[in-house]
């Protein structure tokens, strides 16, 4: 559940949630997913580091270069828990 717990906080930044957008297109070094904002890149790395944290992204090193990809298994548990609370709240719903 603690995973789940920094995955949700993770989400709740837009520069985040623009970040994994970004990255749903394709791996990016941390210059290349910079080029996309206005804001510093040290304060990209924070994000990079906290979706890192929560297991939202991956990261490769690959020469001089860190990569960064989407770490879809990470996505999916996130999916099915919502899934999972809808169920319930179907079938509570249902029950009344």
């Amino acid at each position: 559940m603690k995973i789940l717990n920094e995955t949700f906080k993770a989400l709740s930044d837009s520069n985040r949630r623009r970040i994994l957008e970004i990255l749903a297109e394709g791996d990016l070094t941390a210059g290349e997913i910079a080029d996309h904002f206005e804001i510093t890149k040290p304060s990209i790395s924070n994000h990079l580091n906290i979706l890192k944290n929560a297991n939202l992204v991956l990261c490769e090193r690959k020469g001089q270069n860190m990569i960064y990809s989407l770490n879809t298994t990470a996505f999916q548990e996130v999916l099915k828990y919502v899934l999972n609370m809808m169920n319930v709240e179907v079938e509570n719903n249902e029950k009344q």
